[in-house]
């Protein structure tokens, strides 16, 4: 069954679910793994962000197209804070924390949305393998020992997301 976009926005769920032309996909989250790297990355960002200039978000709406709404587990903003509930200008950095139930295609089709709508950094942590990727429109690239940006420059050592 489609879902209105104005169904969608005026609609809680729990989780939040991203919309895709009518469609919700469920996200796939509730897990302790997933659960800690969300909250290490966020605080790590957080305790950073007036030096870096940036106001760090997890799991907030953001409309990438028209009938396109996703829901990253951690965005990070550069700049002024968007005034909006909804995002509807790209973030300057999207994180997806996989799960084991996590579809292949369902995440590279997330990632080509972020990339399409303007994202300039887009991350994706693999807790189960500890393995971090970093995707940019130049492509795909895995973090070794950190996770980077540019412009402003942040860098997440993957140590700190994996220590207990």
């Amino acid at each position: 069954m489609l879902v209105g976009v104005e169904e969608y926005l005026s609609t809680d769920y729990s989780p939040d679910r991203d919309y895709v032309d009518g469609e919700l996909w469920e996200r796939n989250v509730g897990e302790k793994d997933h659960s800690k790297i969300q909250v290490r990355l966020a605080a790590l960002l957080f305790q950073r962000r007036r030096e870096l200039g940036i106001h760090v978000f997890t799991e907030q709406r953001v409309r990438v197209s028209g009938a396109r709404f996703r829901v990253p587990d951690l965005c990070v903003v550069a700049g002024p804070e968007p005034e909006e509930q909804v995002f509807t200008s790209p973030p300057f950095l999207c994180v997806e924390i996989l799960s084991p139930e996590d579809r292949a295609s369902r995440v590279q089709e997330k990632l080509a949305d972020y990339l399409a709508f303007g994202v300039g950094f887009v991350w994706v942590i693999d807790p189960q393998s500890r393995r971090a990727f970093a995707y940019t429109r130049g492509g795909m690239v895995e973090a070794m020992t950190a996770l980077r940006t540019s412009e402003p420059e942040i860098t997440v050592e993957l140590h700190e997301l994996w220590a207990d």
